[in-house]
């Protein structure tokens, strides 16, 4: 079957592609080295609640310690609390549900709607979106914090996250779905199609995971490999779409294509959500987990003014004309902070002036000017939305969620340290959980909903996308770092676990649906939600004897 592709189609593929490359800009900033390890060497971890050393000794030692990041989380315990667990914890704690919530907030309010936009724009099939822009903005805060751990020296850490993540959603929310709305059918071609692609994945980073190595080539196919699984759902999309056209699970069954396309799909789904979250709050949560839920409340108008003042509104009814300036004034000067790898931000720069003056106040001046010009002309909003400011708030999404994850990161380490906790414990628990609840609460309130199918459907190929291209390019970071030579994994058996219990959940999935003629029992959903309790015990005790 040949295609005729037009030319509005290959002006959306380059600026997919575009896209795709300020994305990987993200992803790919290399991170000055953090001396982690050297600082576990040279003050044992499990000595550092201990006052055995002088504070000012190990206070100095703390500042000297290399961060890329805007605060040195560890000096917060050995500086401004005076080596006072009692108070440093909690605070550290803060911090890190603070964090949590601005990369939450950013991703669901800010990333998703501007993605699902770029979807309408770019005139994406849902499968497509589904496997590309949509998988990421559902998958964003656990991409980038993984990347943000590799990169950051913790591959351990970022490792844990993705696969304890994987088996959460694979196993706890495939069978809490499976437990309230089964028996239900799914559509046999995509859920073979998920689950296999996934399963290969998973098989083939525990084969380089047990080799203690990977190789740039190994790091690039995985990446490759995604891109692969793209493109095979490109060619069911358009080459059943004549004829027998192979329905996506859970997205056509429920009309998010009927007449509208992607775009009215994608805005009753995000109506339904929204109605269904909100009728099935009170019966699905406990009332400790409601109480936790208001502490961000307090958090809520700063992160949002903060997220207006650099991430434009796309919506021409929410239009601002002082929001717009300032985004005008202080976007440059956001994305000079994400370049400053490549370029210091008190770099000199030369004018006609004897003197010299620090890029960063360059760009501020010049950006200034533009917004406050931007002020005068500018007073009526736009009749319609503009490409130019969805694509710069994609951009600045980005630029917000690496950010965080990497402020995110830092920060779970010095409390990692404190608590005497190791790096894969915390990814096994902390990063997992933190971004996979939201996913929780939605799919079951879906399944309940009588749309057990679009729930399902939403359980494989996002934390597919998150192991293959967002572990995958934090990978190919690494080992080009130290090509030709070979990236070294440092074992640990906690890793294995995970590993092995993935490929539990999966392959017992896969089993069972299929035998079943592709219909969910329920007493699947019990067995899965029972193979990730005995996961996390599992790990614990793990975690518990391990150095």
């Amino acid at each position: 079957m040949a295609f005729i592709f037009s030319s509005s189609t290959l002006r959306n593929t380059a600026i997919s592609l575009i896209l795709l490359t300020t994305l990987l800009f993200f992803l790919l900033i290399p991170l000055p080295s953090q001396n982690y390890p050297s600082t576990v060497s040279l003050i044992s971890r499990r000595s550092l609640l201990k006052k055995n050393n002088p504070t000012s000794l190990i206070c100095s030692f703390s500042n000297l310690t290399s961060s890329d990041g805007l605060f040195n989380y560890s000096s917060f315990h050995f500086c401004l609390f005076g080596e006072t667990p009692f108070f440093s914890i909690p605070f550290l704690t803060l911090v890190l549900l603070l964090q949590f919530y601005i990369l939450v907030k950013t991703a669901q309010d800010r990333f998703s709607v501007v993605v699902t936009k770029l979807s309408t724009h770019l005139k994406l099939s849902p499968s497509m979106g589904a496997v590309t822009l949509l998988a990421l903005g559902n998958g964003a805060p656990d991409v980038f914090a993984s990347v943000a751990a590799v990169r950051g020296g913790q591959p351990r850490t970022g490792f844990g996250a993705i696969l304890s993540a994987g088996t959460f959603v694979s196993a706890f929310v495939v069978g809490f779905v499976a437990i309230y709305a089964s028996p239900f059918a799914v559509d046999p071609a995509p859920f073979i199609r998920d689950v296999l692609f996934y399963l290969t994945a998973a098989l083939f980073l525990f084969y380089v995971y047990l080799s203690a190595e990977i190789f740039l080539w190994q790091a690039i196919g995985f990446v490759g490999f995604y891109l692969f699984f793209v493109g095979f759902v490109f060619w069911m999309d358009m080459g059943y779409n004549s004829g027998n056209k192979i329905k996506s699970a859970g997205v056509e069954e429920v009309g998010l294509v009927n007449n509208g396309g992607l775009h009215n799909g994608l805005e009753e789904l995000d109506c339904e959500y929204g109605e269904l979250k909100r009728r099935s709050e009170d019966r699905m949560k406990p009332k400790f987990f409601e109480v936790l839920l208001k502490i961000p409340k307090a958090w809520e108008v700063p992160v949002s003014v903060l997220l207006k003042l650099t991430i434009p509104q796309i919506s021409p009814s929410e239009w601002s004309r002082f929001y717009q300036s300032a985004n005008v004034a202080l976007c440059p000067l956001a994305l000079l902070y994400s370049c400053k790898s490549f370029v210091p931000l008190d770099h000199p720069i030369m004018f006609l002036f004897p003197n010299s003056f620090p890029l960063w106040l360059v760009v501020l001046c010049g950006s200034g000017s533009l917004a406050i010009l931007h002020y005068i002309v500018e007073k009526e909003p736009p009749k319609t939305e503009q490409i130019p400011v969805v694509v710069v708030a994609f951009v600045m999404s980005v630029f917000w969620i690496s950010s965080v994850a990497g402020e995110l990161l830092n920060c779970l380490v010095a409390l990692g340290l404190l608590l005497e906790l190791s790096p894969a414990l915390l990814g096994l628990t902390v990063l997992a959980w933190g971004n996979s609840v939201g996913d929780l609460v939605a799919d079951v309130a879906v399944a309940k909903a009588g749309q057990p199918a679009m729930a399902m459907a939403g359980c494989f190929a996002g934390p597919m996308f998150n192991m293959l291209f967002g572990l995958g390019t934090a990978l190919v970071i690494q080992t080009a770092n130290v090509y030709p030579e070979a990236y070294k994994l440092h074992f640990h058996l906690s890793i294995v676990v995970a590993f092995v219990f993935l490929l539990l959940s999966l392959m017992g999935s896969l089993l069972v649906v299929t035998w079943h003629r592709f219909r969910v029992p329920r007493f699947w959903g019990f067995c899965l939600v029972g193979l990730y309790i005995v996961f996390m015990g599992v790990s614990l005790i793990i975690a518990k004897f391990s150095v």
